[in-house]
């Protein structure tokens, strides 16, 4: 079993973490400690998830609940795009990072079965 911190997957989510720290921390102050802090936390629950993954051998619960979890960092991502909180490159970089959280998170859940 690898340590959770050396799988490809935590490093992209892990990534993700820092990047909706750096940019949250540039919303106005009206959606800083509302939608920027239940994003920050909602990315913590994420790299929790992977590290429980990782750690037992019934794998599924875990992957699945990071799955719900991950669709609702989209869904507050997309509230911030629709909300011009973000910019079009900060979205494509969340897209691209998010795609291939996605697909590496998947195919571990799929593996399992």
């Amino acid at each position: 079993m690898a340590l959770y911190y050396d799988l490809p997957v935590f490093k992209d989510v892990y990534k993700l973490t820092l990047r909706l720290f750096e940019v949250t921390s540039n919303f106005p102050r009206e959606y800083k400690f509302t939608l920027g802090q239940d994003m920050k936390r909602d990315s913590i629950l994420l790299v929790r998830h992977i590290y429980r993954a990782n750690k037992v051998r019934e794998k599924t619960v875990y992957l699945e609940q990071f799955l719900d979890s991950f669709e609702v960092l989209k869904l507050e991502l997309r509230l911030c795009k629709d909300m011009r909180l973000t910019t079009v490159k900060q979205q494509s970089e969340f897209a691209l990072l998010m795609d291939g959280i996605c697909k590496q998170v998947t195919a571990w859940r799929n593996s399992q079965k």
